[in-house]
């Protein structure tokens, strides 16, 4: 009987399948990266998008609390003390109280990317429909990722 050397046969794994099957899971490891990263983009935007509606039904809200205050909610922000007591408080002065403190929490809550793009949120009343007033909430700020500022507008009747 003829001897069949056993090296023809194959035992294993070569180098090449080896090196050849590292490639690939590195290529889907960096896919899967790539891919938490973006999650995580997104995932922050929608909070940020999900403070700023919160931020302005809580202004909505305010001016619900303070119907008759009208026009004052267009008026500069000033700490007038308002809600702590402190201050004596007519309708405009617990207005101006209201966007101090709503300012405030915009500050807090949403991304400042150091220039001119800190956050802002602004009040217009439309009283063209009388007895009716429309109020406009704009909140604005700039995510990390984004290069335009992003704005969020809520209006509301009274």
């Amino acid at each position: 009987m003829p001897c069949i050397s056993q090296r023809g046969r194959s035992a294993g794994f070569g180098i090449v399948e080896v090196l050849v099957a590292l490639v690939v899971l590195a290529v889907g490891m960096l896919g899967i990266a790539g891919l938490y990263v973006t999650t995580l983009r997104a995932s922050n935007g929608a909070i940020y998008r999900t403070l700023a509606v919160n931020l302005a039904a809580d202004m909505a809200d305010r001016i619900r609390a303070n119907p008759r205050a009208g026009i004052a909610y267009q008026n500069a922000p000033a700490d007038r003390g308002c809600v702590a007591g402190a201050g004596d408080c007519n309708r405009q002065a617990m207005a101006e109280d209201d966007l101090f403190h709503w300012a405030a929490e915009l500050q807090a809550a949403l991304p400042d990317d150091g220039n001119a793009g800190t956050p802002q949120g602004t009040v217009t009343v439309d009283e063209a429909l009388a007895p009716l007033r429309t109020y406009t909430i704009t909140v604005t700020w700039v995510e990390p990722s984004e290069l335009q500022p992003l704005i969020y507008t809520l209006r509301m009747q009274t």
